[in-house]
């Protein structure tokens, strides 16, 4: 028992202990501030966010197996919502006014919203391993394919934290969507290159191209209809692809228009 005590105030402590150093970083000068804008994007972030949330989760089970896990997590939270009080404390004149957990806790409930947003806690790894396949097999992939490269920064990094008024609870949850966000957005990027680049033909299920075509455009921007032949697609590798930059259809790389069923698109049309 003192050991999962143990576990779980060091976890704390971490958590604690880091925010207020996040905190600290700008205050001390130029080189602080770089600093402070290098964690808050990849790939600074990418450290900071795997010391808050993995590095507990793998040294609680290596020292006291399930429980310790548990304890880890217990610290965790225990850590969150002891910096999300303490920073509201010190924005005294913020949590008085208008805030989104105050709206949201009227619109279904201050239960219903809590109780949804420690729901998506759980994700936390989730998003975690798929910043990891990012990080370590995007390269060899776009490397074998000859898929464009991305600037990773551009698409994970935090910045509502400059948002003013917004605090404690707030802060948490918003920062929390923005690393979310960022990742989603980019290995959905990613996933374009290689469903144009190896399967540009249409599902036989319209609603699923319906639904699709928000984050894969390519859907209707070029891929087969279902009703095609294997000859239509070869039609379409060849004439998309040079072998030498083999992004998306609508990729910025590309520097010929976009076509639907052959048809040139001008460059103002929608992507």
């Amino acid at each position: 028992m003192i050991e999962l005590l143990a576990i779980s105030l060091a976890t704390a402590s971490l958590i604690l202990g880091g925010a207020a150093l996040l905190h600290l970083f700008p205050g001390f000068g130029s080189p602080g501030r770089a600093f402070s804008d290098w964690l808050s994007r990849a790939p600074g972030l990418d450290i900071v966010v795997t010391i808050f949330t993995i590095v507990p989760l793998i040294v609680g089970p290596i020292l006291a197996g399930w429980l310790g896990l548990l304890a880890a997590i217990v610290g965790q939270a225990v850590g969150l919502q002891l910096w999300c009080w303490s920073h509201e404390l010190a924005n005294l004149e913020s949590i008085r006014g208008p805030r989104i957990v105050k709206v949201l806790n009227s619109k279904i409930g201050r239960f219903r919203n809590h109780a949804c947003l420690w729901s998506m806690t759980p994700a936390i790894p989730v998003f975690w391993i798929v910043r990891m396949a990012e990080i370590f097999l995007w390269p060899a992939i776009s490397g074998f394919g000859r898929l464009p490269r991305y600037n990773h920064a551009e698409w994970v990094n935090c910045s509502r934290q400059k948002f003013e008024g917004l605090v404690g609870h707030d802060l948490v949850w918003c920062l929390y969507c923005d690393w979310m966000t960022g990742i989603w957005s980019l290995g959905t990027e990613m996933l374009r290159n290689i469903e144009s680049f190896y399967c540009p033909i249409r599902f036989y299920n319209g609603k699923k191209c319906e639904n699709c075509k928000i984050d894969f455009p390519d859907v209707d921007n070029g891929w087969v209809p279902a009703s095609g032949t294997m000859a239509d697609v070869v039609q379409v590798l060849d004439e998309k692809y040079d072998g030498k930059l083999n992004g998306w259809f609508g990729h910025p790389h590309r520097a010929v228009p976009l076509s639907i069923n052959g048809k040139p698109l001008s460059p103002d049309s929608p992507t």
